[in-house]
């Protein structure tokens, strides 16, 4: 039994308090309806964590302190690895266990046990996927000795903290549960740890929706239109290295060299669907009369009254698949966000020579989905003394469940992250027939496994999960598969196998193989310098990460890691032939020295913010088709170099308020278009007038800012929205459109109502920036088809841009006077673009007086979609934020106790503690706390010491 069972300061008691009387009386009020007798006190407050006295832990070697500051976030002080990271589970699991329960649940694909029958398609997908089996082949066959120590070490911690403990002891979400089922929690184990890593990548995946949503788009588009939408990287947006190539003679990347232009033709000649793999660069007319004409939908436009039957038939039945597949991507938890053009992060660093430290400063903002609580967990791990026995000297952002460090500094080093993007999964078409496939002339027998699914409050569910040696069948999961009995499409010139059965697909992803990602977090948790950093990041195999780098002695660097597939044929943009052999991937990756890497360039700053890493057609692999357009990278760039020139130094305080920068690209194109539109109405009038001396800044007070991306939003759904295929609008939008599958000529085409069939969060169009480059890329020309656009009941149709604009700014006025009021002078960007921050489980879909209890917000909040301040948007859905900066960090290097960060919420996950989001008004306003790192700034800022000594006897 612990000697002091005091749970917190005394300062904090009186916040707690007041929070008690909050849920009391909301107890009480649910108690006339039979619930007030069981959720008392006892259920709110069991859960608490002991942050102050003394607690006996199995296992220690000695003595560990656990010091808090006043936000909760704890600094742990040992004389052992293995004590750290197992003072790190047990505190993990103090703040954090519901959250690590369900995350587990979900990368095994078991939230079935937990939630019951409504799960039970989710985690027939997750268990096809099988992250769990991977997770544990990596335990077994690849990870270092010390790696799986420190993992046996984090899970001894996390189960000495759940021993004894059941229910509401253990979370307010426990308790809610036990009215449903009687579900237990078991032990921990080292695999649930390098299972959360797979997670993370399946969110971070690459390219898979677009590579499914070309796919789609062809039963309403044709190539040509079809590239204008997917426009090719923009050049005049800096990539995050200038120079750089692969020494032919080395084959070691050199990134002084100058990149040359005929190293690769597209590496393997196509571009996946026969063609040539050339990109349209023209701005003009993309589309013949009757495709982008005056319907919504539009018919294929290859100068024919149709497209042939059996074409069509093919169409139909693999899109029917894809959308099918796309469904199941959609229900699957995403832990860090919708996977889209919009999933990004921000990181920069500068050099010494042009800051006000004379040190490097480096800041990062992952971008990702918000959740309550936040998907990081602040903590320092600290070695009393750096030894032998003792290793670690780190502090930074941590995810509760897995042992380290994944984005901070030691006492060397420090490093960030942003997501590469590469194109590490493709989908294959496979020839089934029975229980083969075909390879070639050949059929190779399937591989079959049995899962079974345990249901709370119901029976167990057993699937067959069958595999072919590109990888698991997803479309199995499928309940659509059944329906399609056809044809899948092919290029013309390309023998097929016969299709009588219809075609399966198969996903193809690098994180489907055992890697060494876990070994690579602890490696560079102890880097201290930038070899030994390349080093660590060699292993960070999955998922693929722009990394960047600053130490103490003033260098700063970046590097390129991750497992890169080298394909013999075809680009991954779209769905390959599974039985043509000559689709396969090559045997090894892309080889480690041939990734980009760059240390101290003359330039004197590196940004990384999901931009193409090096001049796409002038390196020598394909990394992906499908960068981020750099809109937000351009402009931190512009910042730091407005900043610099004349001398000018960037202080701590000035990577802050770049963080906070809010300008709308899009606006700077799309505003001086809008105020040359002469406007009679004077409602409309009244909101145009809004734009003329705004300054494109997206702060959450601005009308302007409102009323622009109502516009921006109207824009996008009448040139491009209203004319995707169903599968790519937004779930209950419903057009009256031409047949997609008709051969009928035009003129006797009966329409049909199509209503969206894609969730909220990635329908298109979404309005992040590859749709500023779409838009970009026509804006000067007045007469391009797409700015075609049907009559409705109150508009006529459009046919050139000012005409579409126009109605575009008609409908923003009347949408942002129903969302906001008549009155203009009351309009606010912040009261449309709200955040609200839920519970990722009982808060989402919970009893109603549940998610009331869980969730927090909302918040007005500025910044938008592909801004610096990414508080994203999804234009096809509304308003409301779908993801955020998940954390912001500033490190000041070498004088680390001047570093500054901030979480999303806070540290604990228990609802009512006054740690549950103590942290989100100063995210939203944009402010920094003190990260404290040496042993005397922790000890000043330090307001509950928790001793955790070795427990007594066997």
């Amino acid at each position: 039994m612990p000697a002091n069972t005091t749970a917190s300061s005394p300062k904090k008691k009186k916040g707690r308090r007041a929070r008690l009387l909050v849920i009391l009386l909301v107890l009480a009020l649910l108690g006339g309806i039979g619930y007030g007798g069981y959720w008392g006190v006892s259920a709110v407050r069991a859960s608490f964590p002991q942050t102050a006295g003394t607690i006996e832990i199995p296992g220690l070697s000695g003595q560990v302190e656990v010091k808090r500051d006043d936000y909760g976030i704890p600094q742990i002080y040992a004389d052992s690895d293995d004590d750290l990271f197992r003072a790190q589970g047990f505190v993990h699991a103090q703040d954090r266990f519901w959250e690590m329960d369900v995350r587990r649940h979900m990368t095994s694909g078991r939230l079935s046990e937990m939630f019951g029958s409504d799960l039970v398609e989710t985690d027939s997908f997750l268990r096809t996927l099988g992250f769990r089996q991977v997770a544990q082949q990596e335990y077994d066959e690849k990870l270092e000795p010390d790696t799986k120590k420190f993992l046996k070490s984090y899970a001894d911690g996390v189960n000495a903290y759940l021993q004894g403990k059941g229910g509401k002891e253990l979370s307010f979400e426990y308790a809610a549960l036990a009215f449903t089922n009687d579900y237990k929690p078991e032990p921990w184990t080292p695999v649930d740890s390098v299972a959360w890593l797979k997670a993370m990548a399946w969110d971070l995946r690459g390219n898979m929706q677009e590579e499914i949503d070309r796919s789609l788009l062809t039963s309403r588009l044709d190539e040509k239109q079809i590239k204008d939408l997917y426009p090719p990287y923009r050049v005049e947006n800096k990539p995050i290295m200038e120079n750089g190539a692969v020494d032919p003679a080395t084959k070691k990347f050199d990134p002084e060299a100058e990149p040359r232009g005929d190293i690769r033709e597209d590496e393997n000649g196509t571009d996946g669907t026969g063609g040539d793999g050339a990109q349209s660069e023209d701005s003009g007319d993309s589309s013949t009369e009757g495709t982008l004409g005056h319907d919504a939908g539009g018919t294929p436009a290859d100068g024919t009254d149709g497209a042939p039957a059996d074409a069509t038939d093919a169409t139909e039945g693999l899109n029917s698949q894809l959308a099918a597949v796309s469904e199941s991507l959609d229900s699957i938890p995403a832990l860090l966000g919708p996977n889209g053009n919009g999933l990004g992060s921000n990181s920069w660093v500068v050099s010494g020579k042009y800051t006000t430290t004379n040190k490097p400063l480096l800041a990062n903002d992952p971008h990702l989905a918000p959740q309550l609580p936040s998907l990081w967990y602040q903590m320092g791990l600290h070695c009393r003394k750096v030894s032998d026995a003792c290793t670690f000297q780190t502090a930074g952002y941590t995810f509760s469940g897995m042992p380290g460090v994944v984005i901070g500094h030691n006492q060397d080093i420090a490093w960030g992250f942003t997501n590469l993007g590469a194109d590490v999964t493709d989908l294959y078409l496979e020839k089934l027939s029975g229980n083969s496939y075909q390879v070639g002339d050949e059929q190779k027998e399937l591989i079959t496994r049995k899962e079974v699914i345990k249901v709370a409050g119901g029976e167990s569910k057993t699937i067959t999960v069958r595999q072919t040696g590109h990888g698991p069948l997803i479309s199995d999961r499928s309940s659509e598969l059944e329906k399609v009995g056809q044809k899948a499409p092919v290029p013309d010139d390309v023998p097929a196998p016969d299709r009588a059965t219809g075609y399966g697909i198969a996903l193809r992803w690098t994180a489907l193989d055992a890697g060494k990602s876990m070994d690579a977090v602890f490696d560079l948790n102890r880097a201290k310098d930038f070899k030994t950093f390349r080093a660590a990041a060699k292993d960070f195999e999955v998922p693929s990460q722009n990394l960047i780098y600053a130490d103490a002695d003033g260098k700063i660097g970046y590097q390129a890691p991750g497992k890169i597939p080298v394909r013999k044929k075809g680009d991954g943009s779209v769905p390959a032939l599974g039985w043509d052999p000559d689709y396969d991937w090559e045997r090894d990756p892309v080889p480690f020295d041939e990734m980009p890497y760059e240390e101290d360039p003359e330039r004197g700053y590196i940004v990384t913010a999901n931009q193409a890493v090096i001049d796409p057609e002038k390196y020598q692999h394909l990394l992906t088709k499908d960068y981020g357009y750099g809109a937000r990278s351009q402009r931190i760039n512009n910042l730091i170099e407005s900043k610099i020139k004349d001398g000018g130094k960037i202080s701590t305080e000035d990577m802050r308020t770049m963080q906070m920068d809010n300008t709308s690209e899009i606006a700077k194109i799309l505003t001086p278009y809008l105020l040359k539109i002469d406007i009679s109405d004077p409602y409309v009038r009244e909101a145009q007038k809004l734009l003329e001396t705004w300054d494109y800044s997206q702060e959450p007070d601005s009308a302007a800012a409102a009323y622009f991306n109502g516009v921006w939003r109207h824009v996008l759904k009448l040139a491009f929205g209203n004319k995707l295929p169903k599968e790519m609008r937004v779930e209950g939008d419903c057009l009256s459109v031409r047949p997609a599958d008709s051969t009928a000529p035009l003129d006797e085409l009966e329409r049909v109502i199509e209503c969206g069939q894609r969730d909220a969060d990635s329908a298109q169009p979404d309005g992040g920036d590859r749709w500023f480059e779409v838009v970009r890329k026509i804006v000067e020309d007045e007469k391009n088809s797409w700015w075609r656009s049907p009559a409705s009941r109150n508009d006529k149709a459009t046919d050139t841009r000012d005409e579409l604009f126009a109605r575009a700014m008609e409908d923003a006025r009347w949408e942002l006077t129903a969302e906001l009021g008549k009155d203009i002078s009351s309009w606010s960007w912040g009261r449309l673009h709200q955040l609200t921050l839920k519970n990722q489980t009982l808060g989402t879909d919970g009893p109603g007086f549940l998610q009331y209890l869980l969730n927090r917000g909302p918040w007005n909040l500025g910044g938008g979609e592909a801004t610096v301040n990414a508080t994203g948007w999804n234009a096809a859905a509304g308003y409301e934020v779908v993801w955020v900066p998940s954390m912001r960090m500033v490190v000041n290097v070498g004088d680390w106790d001047k570093s500054r960060w901030i979480n999303l919420s806070g540290a604990s996950g228990h609802a009512y503690s006054a740690h549950y989001t103590d942290q989100t008004d100063k995210w939203a306003n944009g402010e920094l706390l003190d990260w404290s790192f040496s042993p005397k700034a922790v000890e000043t800022n330090t307001v509950d010491t928790l001793t955790l000594t070795p427990k007594a006897g066997p």
